[in-house]
């Protein structure tokens, strides 16, 4: 692969010149305040930006936020991302109140040298996310009008064909942040030839989410652990009660299908805590996956499953893990993910949690984040990354 890097553009120098960062700065916000609730992402950035303020470079940094419609949508605002940023780097981020518009002319025009300024959501423009590439064109064309290069930090946004992830880096000369340059080496590592045994840990929802990632790992993989909501659609596909649990049911024959082929690699739940209702306070109870009762729905893998997972991630010398085995959310239903995640860190093994809501379980429990080889920033991008699909914001960066 043939891509420039930051620090190509650091040894040309950027003293002086106007450098547009793509990142990723899609954090949660809570509801109620508005208040960041992980910032996880704000700091995989920092050393990309942090390098070029110290080398003198006028930053614009760009990002989405959410879903708004192509609008602007006060509860999708990035102000309160500028301020952690701020405080992060430690001197103030000027804020645009618009991504293209007067607002940001102005910020961008009074920067000086090692100052960072932050439009505000990428989203609020129809153009970022448009399928046609005229109106996209026209989009990238005013971003690209704020930068004299272009650096891509926004891994989580890699596997979008969006105008500032797509579109901007065919306007300007390009480079990748350090952050997409880790998760490529990382990723590649999987993809190619990773150190054996290789067990990968699955959860999340849905079985459809993950087929493409499934299909695509069982031949090179020595282990499938399979948690979360998804292993429902599994164990309905070998004949046992689920009750109310999450259940594909136009997935089960596939999901029969895969455990067939799969030579005994795929390990299911032995046991997992069912519940009345979905509610951090509802009454539950672990049993056998033989013996999930008709009115009750499992929101945790159990523990005799916990140890049976440990007992297989203990050899491994390569790990990766995307998707919580329970609903991680809910202090009665966090056994399960905590206890995979503290597997895997036990493991004398190179580990890579694949971005979303592992990651942010990882931080929820209060986990120990360098216990982990990486972890990513992008859950989507890393797993269309595995399945051999082409990202368009790394295609972009080739051209």
């Amino acid at each position: 692969m043939s891509i420039r890097t930051l620090d190509d553009l650091l040894a040309e120098g950027v003293s002086g010149r106007r450098v547009l960062v793509r990142a990723d700065l899609n954090v949660p916000l809570d509801k109620q305040t508005g208040a960041i609730t992980d910032d996880g992402r704000i700091r995989a950035v920092l050393p990309t930006l942090g390098a070029l303020v110290e080398a003198g470079a006028k930053v614009v940094v760009c990002s989405h936020l959410g879903r708004p419609k192509g609008a602007p949508d006060p509860q999708f605002s990035l102000g309160p991302v500028a301020g952690r940023l701020g405080e992060l780097l430690g001197a103030p981020v000027r804020f645009a109140t618009d991504t293209v518009g007067d607002s940001a002319r102005s910020t961008v025009a009074d920067l000086a040298d090692g100052q960072v300024a932050l439009l505000e959501n990428l989203r609020f423009n129809a153009g970022e996310t448009s399928k046609d590439e005229a109106e996209r064109g026209a989009f990238a064309d005013q971003l690209a009008a704020f930068g004299d290069a272009y650096v891509d930090d926004a891994f989580g946004a890699v596997h979008r064909k969006h105008a500032s992830v797509y579109d901007v880096p065919a306007r300007l000369p390009h480079v990748a942040g350090r952050l997409v340059l880790r998760e490529v080496e990382v990723l590649s590592k999987l993809a190619g030839d990773p150190e054996r045994p290789y067990v990968v840990v699955l959860g999340g929802s849905k079985v459809s989410d993950k087929l493409a990632v499934i299909e695509a790992l069982l031949p090179t993989v020595d282990r499938l652990l399979i948690g979360g909501g998804m292993c429902f659609t599994f164990l309905k596909a070998q004949g046992l009660e689920v009750g109310t649990s999450l259940l594909e049911k136009d997935m089960v024959e596939t999901c029969r299908n895969l455990l067939e082929r799969s030579n005994g690699k795929i390990l299911l739940p032995v046991d997992v805590v069912v519940a009345d209702a979905f509610a951090p306070d509802a009454a539950h109870d672990t049993v056998r996956v033989d013996g999930i009762p008709s009115h009750r729905l499992g929101l945790d893998v159990g523990p005799e499953t916990v140890a049976g997972f440990s007992a297989a991630l203990s050899p491994a010398k390569t790990i990766f893990w995307n998707g919580p085995m329970g609903v991680f959310e809910m202090p009665a239903f966090a056994a399960g993910t905590r206890g995979i995640a503290e597997a895997i860190t036990k493991a004398d093994a190179f580990s890579v949690v694949g971005g979303g809501d592992s990651a942010a379980a990882v931080r929820a429990l209060g986990l120990d984040e360098s216990s982990f080889g990486h972890i990513s920033t992008g859950g989507g991008a890393s797993l269309e990354y595995l399945e051999g699909k082409a990202l368009p914001g790394i295609a972009a960066l080739e051209n």
